[in-house]
């Protein structure tokens, strides 16, 4: 069953709200990934934080900042939410969101004050930093009855809500799902990175010859997914989705890209498609060498030369959780009346190839969207455990 994509909530490094933010997509805009002291000791490696103002949560015990982002998102297409709960009853309109952070930096300022003075502060809660957080959080903000869940298969987690929240729809459990990710930057995760050698002190730089490591950022991307198209709005759908989980490592990819070549040739079936079919891959793109080294073997093996590809990563930092939903976004966007040139998030990198990966189609503004459809765009996202997960965005005008 097509699923639509009718209303997108965004913010990330690159801006607050669809306009801004694909303004900045489609120049190829980097200035949101700043080298930022604080987070690791004695490094200021660049990091794609959100430098809006954030709005209040509106219930005190879920306040955390990653509820402020999904709310700042969720802000953005209120009226459509509404109308959603207005029109299927609250009972039926669900939520699946995927993060990995949830509220993990309050959780961890409350043990240091404990520690530090023997009682927790305050204002802390521990309903903020439970892994359904946020899912908890819209759920109750929006007074919502159907079912309200969190998935963290870390930087797949929005990727497997979007492809969970089509299946809800599948089985006549929902009428609507409030579907996509987020994640807040915090010391855990850029700390656990950093031991692993995973960070750059560089602007990240995705199949160059002189990759060394991936920036982090912060986002949310929050998508209203019906049965149906708005009358006046958006025609684009989730077309197909695929996964697969090949346990390689706890945390290095098959170097072989077996688990990425079987979940996008899912995703392919589940849309009843062919690789020419696809017009552009937002690649997982993480600029460590072993990530890019085996995604280009499994794009290469499937689709050979010529699709055009990139990695928006340089421009927004890995935002982990929240990436999968994000980086569907950005299709989204490229579909979406934002896009009337048919714009394709640039490739932003120092333009050195690495000899050994196999030569991609990178994208360098020379390749365009036609103007209409059928256009078909396909996204991948790579996370510890072999865990796999590609989405194929469209539209149905």
């Amino acid at each position: 069953m097509t699923a639509y994509l009718n209303a997108l909530g965004l913010i990330c490094a690159l801006g607050h709200g669809q306009a801004e933010v694909a303004a900045r997509l489609f120049a190829g805009d980097c200035s949101g990934m700043r080298p930022t002291a604080g987070w690791i000791p004695e490094r200021q490696p660049p990091v794609g934080a959100v430098m809006q103002p954030l709005p209040a949560v509106p219930l005190p015990e879920q306040h955390s900042r990653n509820n402020q982002l999904l709310y700042a998102a969720a802000l953005q297409i209120e009226p459509a939410l509404r109308q959603a709960i207005a029109q299927y009853g609250a009972h039926r309109v669900g939520v699946v969101l995927g993060t990995s952070t949830s509220g993990i930096a309050e959780g961890s300022a409350a043990i240091g004050h404990f520690l530090a003075g023997g009682h927790f502060p305050a204002d802390y809660h521990y309903d903020q930093q439970v892994l359904s957080a946020p899912a908890d959080f819209l759920a109750d903000w929006l007074q919502l009855g159907g079912p309200a869940y969190v998935i963290s298969t870390a930087c797949t987690s929005s990727g497997r809500a979007l492809l969970s929240a089509r299946r809800l729809l599948d089985l006549g459990v929902c009428d609507a799902v409030l579907c996509g990710g987020v994640d807040s930057l915090c010391h855990l995760t850029l700390n656990g990175f950093s031991a692993l050698e995973a960070i750059s002190e560089h602007r990240c730089n995705p199949l160059s010859a002189n990759r060394d490591g991936i920036n982090i950022g912060e986002a949310a991307a929050l998508f209203l997914m019906t049965r149906t198209p708005e009358a006046q709005g958006e025609r684009i759908a989730l077309l197909g989705a695929g996964a697969s989980s090949d346990a390689h490592h706890i945390s290095a990819p098959d170097p072989t890209g077996a688990g990425a070549l079987q979940c996008m040739g899912k995703a392919l079936d589940n849309a009843g498609l062919e690789p020419a079919h696809i017009h552009y891959l937002n690649l997982h793109g993480t600029a460590t060498p072993h990530n890019d080294a085996m995604e280009s073997l499994a794009v290469d093996t499937l689709f050979g030369a010529g699709l055009p590809c990139s990695s928006s990563k340089p421009m927004t930092g890995h935002t982990l959780g929240a990436a999968g939903a994000l980086e569907a976004a950005f299709c989204w966007l490229s579909l979406s009346r934002h896009n009337p040139l048919g714009l394709l998030p640039p490739h932003v990198w120092d333009g050195q190839p690495d000899p050994a990966l196999p030569e991609l189609t990178l994208v360098d503004g020379s390749q365009r969207l036609a103007t209409h459809g059928p256009r078909r765009l396909m996204s991948n996202s790579f996370a510890f455990g072999g865990n796999n997960v590609s989405l194929i965005l469209g539209d149905t005008a």
